[in-house]
């Protein structure tokens, strides 16, 4: 960007006189003063690789005396959308590529700092995002994008340039559109539709005074553009970055290291040091009758509820929020309170050791126990309007997976005969071996993150099991590998959390993160209360029993057909729960048995295998004619997550 963009533009439709003389304010300056590194965000240490073009698209340029000259070579340029600076050799590389262009990897660098230019890599717009070069191809209705350069479905005037960035099929906003960003469709009834791309103002609010803000706005309230934090021209300034890693100056983003009343920057315009940024503040939608709120029930998600029930579902007595003891946590009470002095949120303040709902979370009120081996469990309560709360079995948006439940396949399970019992030998690279102290293995579960495994509550003593001397096996597709066999990982099992009352799930912390590889993968966990449509086909896998029907000393898959939960009644009596799942009974015995609980049942959805239910006992191993029960993992999504998330 530069005042050039300003002069040879027309302003956009409807955007008034005053947003383009801010533009000017923003884009002029004084000479010499704005710096060509502000539209670029660094990545220190880091050199980005392209897989495909290893010696890079252009040599090494020596003569450049600092990062600010290589700024300022790169910057016109329509094809160069980053660079690499060597820090020790002044040298200056660019590059027309950024990390989210295909076949591209960021890799740790001792000499180099990644420079790439805001537009690219930014997830948020400035202004109506007319200079938005991001990689978001999908509109707000979920519909996919039609490829600027075809006229089918939906015929158009456009033709791609380097200078209009109408690369693929891309979100872009080459009219300048009111709206911001978006694309003709593939759908031959939707001609266009906007991609909701949220501007950076709104894209991060404030809470408190705003120390903790990591958005991407770089101008003031009167539309000064922000100064360098690692610049110290035009004005001199002790905030340097590596002098305050933990306030995360980056780039010339709006901040505030000081503790000052809201984020704030240096401008570029020398008669001004600092000033205010314009940003909004966080805020929740009031909560119809809140004040019919009671003791006993709870409204929505509970964020108002104001009860003093201070026992979870399975009788453990709550933790003090004020207290870091037996869990340590970050809602302390009087700063979640500064947390919400700016709004009119229904959010309850944290008392005593009464259940609250500080994040939100969809099931509603919840503590920390008293018990070290529980960190958190949902409280008893019911919703205030249980009878009017649709049913969880309903179908879930389309969702995007990334960098999960991928596979090599080696054995096409959907050519397999339908014969873990009745299966045969397969791949499930998410899939891991439970062991005890002997090495002898008891269970199966899955790897859904790097150091966490998900598997079922009845392999498991207790939730207070001594996990000394226990291991998660993954890598081999064999019940009892070789000695020193490449490409298996050992890894003890460093905690035990047990799922809410009536989920059977268990979590487990591994004592390190594993090495994903070819053998080694992340199984994708599904969308908070999808539904798996019946019909659809999946597969559990594990080393248990095969009852004869197969060789028991490798990992066994089997497919099996998701049904709905009411034909699953029709067999269960009524007995199945909405947090369970049911797959369909065959003549032959195909099916889960001792050995196999906690492993997965995985679905292929949305081009991704991902982890729909548990496998958990039921009344008689691979029975036929008898529908499976699994446990129901979307149910309990935000549970996983949270685990996770506090460690």
């Amino acid at each position: 960007m530069g005042l050039w963009w300003v002069t040879v533009q027309p302003p956009a439709r409807r955007m008034g006189w005053l947003p383009l003389l801010l533009l000017l304010i923003r884009f002029s300056g004084a000479p010499g003063q704005r710096s060509p590194l502000n539209d670029f965000q660094v990545l220190r240490g880091t050199e980005l690789q392209h897989l495909l073009h290893s010696g890079g698209p252009r040599p090494w340029q020596e003569d450049v005396a600092n990062a600010e000259e290589c700024a300022g070579r790169c910057g016109p340029l329509l094809d160069c959308r980053a660079f690499h600076y060597n820090l020790s050799s002044h040298g200056c590389q660019l590059l027309p590529w950024t990390q989210h262009s295909p076949h591209t990897r960021l890799q740790r660098s001792g000499r180099c700092d990644l420079f790439q230019k805001k537009n690219y890599v930014r997830t948020c717009i400035v202004d109506t995002g007319v200079e938005y070069r991001g990689t978001v191809a999908i509109t707000v209705g979920g519909l996919p994008c039609q490829h600027w350069s075809q006229r089918f479905p939906n015929d158009h005037k456009f033709t791609p340039t380097l200078r209009n960035g109408l690369e693929e099929n891309f979100c872009r906003n080459p009219d300048r559109d009111p709206g911001g960003p978006w694309c003709y469709t593939t759908d031959p009834a939707v001609r266009f539709q906007s991609c909701g791309i949220k501007s950076c103002q709104e894209a991060a609010c404030l809470w408190c005074n705003g120390e903790d803000y990591r958005g991407s706005v770089d101008s003031t309230e009167s539309g000064r553009e922000c100064q360098r934090w690692d610049l110290q021209h035009p004005h001199p300034h002790p905030f340097e970055p590596s002098k305050f890693l933990d306030k995360n100056l980056d780039d010339n983003y709006c901040r505030n290291p000081d503790g000052s009343e809201r984020p704030w920057c240096y401008t570029t315009d020398p008669q001004m040091e600092r000033e205010f940024c314009d940003l909004p503040r966080c805020g929740f939608e009031a909560q119809p009758n809140q004040e019919a709120t009671t003791l006993n029930c709870f409204r929505g998600k509970g964020e108002g509820y104001r009860g003093t029930a201070n026992t979870t579902a399975a009788g453990v007595p709550c933790q003090r929020w004020d207290a870091q003891l037996p869990h340590q946590h970050r809602f302390a009470p009087e700063k979640y309170a500064c947390k919400f002095k700016h709004t009119s949120a229904p959010h309850a303040p944290l008392e005593e050791n009464f259940c609250r709902n500080p994040d939100g979370d969809s099931h509603g009120p919840w503590c920390y126990t008293t018990d070290p081996g529980t960190p958190f469990d949902y409280c008893a309560l019911r919703r205030c309007d249980d009878d009017q709360q649709p049913s969880i079995l309903e179908t879930a948006h389309q969702v995007l997976f990334d960098k999960c439940g991928k596979r090599v396949t080696r054995v096409d399970p959907l050519r397999s005969k339908l014969r873990v019992v009745g299966g045969q030998p397969g791949n499930s690279p998410w899939t891991v071996s439970l062991r005890n102290r002997q090495g002898q293995h008891f269970c199966g579960g899955s790897l859904v993150k790097e150091q966490w495994v998900l598997t079922a509550r009845q392999c498991f003593s207790s939730c207070h099991t001594s996990l000394v001397g226990y291991e998660v096996w993954l890598g081999t597709l064999f019940q009892d590998p070789q000695p020193g066999e490449p490409d298996l990982q050992r890894i003890p099992m460093a905690k035990m959390v047990c799922g809410p009352s009536g989920s059977q799930l268990v979590l487990l912390k591994l004592e390190r993160p594993v090495i994903l590889n070819q053998r080694v993968a992340l199984i994708c966990l599904p969308p908070e209360r999808y539904v798996v449509p019946p019909g659809t086909r999946c597969e559990i896998a594990g080393w248990g029993e095969t009852k004869g029907t197969g060789d028991d000393t490798v990992l066994n898959i089997a497919l099996l057909n998701v049904i709905s939960n009411q034909e699953c009644n029709v067999k269960h009596r009524g007995r199945v729960r909405e947090s369970e799942m049911c797959t369909a009974g065959l003549l032959a015995p195909v099916g889960a048995c001792e050995g196999d609980y906690g492993g997965p049942l995985a679905c292929f959805t949305h081009d991704c295998w991902v982890l729909q239910g548990i496998i958990i006992p039921n009344r008689v191993c691979a029975r036929p004619r008898w529908p499976a029960i699994f446990m129901r993992v979307s149910v309990f999504v935000d549970w996983i997550h949270k685990v996770m998330r506090l460690g």
